[in-house]
């Protein structure tokens, strides 16, 4: 396969501007919860009144399991879309392959290096070039809470896992579920990965960025495996396969207490009308204030044929970073931007304690990257941990003890 055609992008804008012609652009991505799909509708907006066509390629599922096997099939036929949802170590995966295409030039007219935190730009490169586009910057390590189910059960909020499983007992005597929970590998992933970062983010880091043995086989390791067995206590009986939204929608409709995920939970608060600090409350994973896990959503860039084909990937590049896009996609999301120096003013309390904690952590050494959302490791390695992890949460017999050496044993073998 040919390897990224450097030049090809600057001869393309070049032409692109003589011709100002309007071209399709085809957007594979799995945005689409309720949240989700108004904020993806905005960028659609936004190439439209260019006088583009948007080609809307959406595949269900909120880890992007099923849209990664889409995309692979249509590469290997030699038809891949003109842009992908891919993020983290996924996008250096496809720039060896040589699929992606260069950004650089849409990167230099928009200061993206200036623009950008460099944890940002730097994931969004490949080689040295700007491939990729970051629509946000999420937070991982939330958890999102109904407090009017907290007044009803007579207990406050926990802000360790020791209070957690202390209050937990209680919510679940007063009628409701403690934990909303949705029983599919990446979601088992995120809780794990929040109970992991309670230990620290160097322990965190060791194990899930260096993939440190010693470290993963640790007795805080088998700690924070035990921990994870007990939130099964905690689930409610309907939670197997159950969809990342649906589970957000029982914090919202109060028939659960908490829920640990990502701040694209909060899109679904937002479209269900509540009001953050009033109707739900957001808070970091308990003992995890001082860490923040990052997770960028991005879309990539693929090489197509033709010049108004390129343009229009071009200009898709150039609106991902611009402000409109910035503010009012995350508005919609959930996230904050990816773009420094964004008014704050249309942004609530969460967001606000977001873009607070990712500055300061980014100084403190407390920022890393989400295992569980394919920030850390490659494709390979987080299969590997999703393994043992779901498995361990569904097996009564396995011990915590066991799953560490499965868990050392599965990530040695898959590097």
């Amino acid at each position: 396969m040919k390897k990224i055609a450097f030049g090809l992008s600057t001869l393309a804008i070049s032409v692109a501007a003589a011709t100002a012609h309007a071209g399709e652009v085809e957007v594979l991505h799995w945005w689409t919860s309720g949240g989700e799909a108004a904020s993806i509708n905005v960028l659609k907006g936004l190439m439209e009144e260019e006088g583009h066509t948007w080609k809307d390629f959406a595949v269900a599922g909120g880890g992007g399991e099923s849209a990664m096997t889409v995309l692979k099939s249509r590469a290997i036929a030699g038809n891949p879309p003109a842009s992908a949802q891919i993020k983290g170590p996924t996008i250096q995966e496809w720039g060896d392959l040589g699929f992606l295409t260069n950004l650089d030039a849409v990167a230099k007219q928009g200061d993206w290096d200036v623009v950008l935190p460099q944890v940002v730009s730097d994931v969004m490169k490949y080689d040295g070039h700007y491939v990729a586009a970051p629509v946000n910057v999420h937070r991982v390590n939330w958890m999102w809470a109904n407090p009017e189910v907290f007044k009803k059960a007579g207990v406050g909020i926990p802000t360790t896992w020791e209070q957690f499983l202390e209050v937990a007992p209680k919510i679940k005597a007063a009628g409701f579920t403690p934990l909303a929970h949705g029983g599919q590998a990446w979601q088992d992933a995120t809780l794990f990965e929040a109970i992991a970062l309670a230990k620290g983010p160097q322990f965190y880091s060791a194990a899930f960025v260096g993939l440190d043995e010693q470290t993963l086989r640790s007795a805080d390791m088998v700690d924070v495996f035990s921990t994870f067995k007990k939130m099964r206590d905690y689930v409610d009986a309907g939670f197997s396969g159950r969809d990342w939204n649906v589970a957000t929608s029982m914090v919202i409709n109060g028939d659960a207490a908490m829920q640990i995920m990502g701040d694209w939970a909060k899109g679904e608060f937002t479209a269900a009308g509540k009001k953050a600090g009033v109707d739900y409350v957001c808070y970091p994973a308990p003992g995890t204030s001082e860490s923040f896990t990052f997770n960028i959503d991005s879309l990539a860039m693929f090489q197509v044929d033709g010049a108004d084909a390129q343009k229009a990937q071009q200009d898709l590049a150039r609106l991902i970073l611009e402000p409109e896009f910035q503010e009012t996609f995350n508005l919609n999301k959930g996230s904050i931007p990816a773009r420094l120096n964004m008014p704050r003013d249309k942004f609530d309390s969460c967001a606000h304690s977001s873009m607070d904690a990712f500055l300061a952590s980014s100084t403190t050494g407390g920022l890393v990257p989400s295992m569980a959302h394919g920030m850390a490791v490659n494709s390979m390695v987080q299969g590997a941990i999703y393994d043992v992890v779901t498995n361990y949460f569904n097996d009564d017999a396995m011990t915590a003890e066991q799953a560490v050496d499965k868990l050392a044993r599965a990530v040695k073998a898959s590097m």
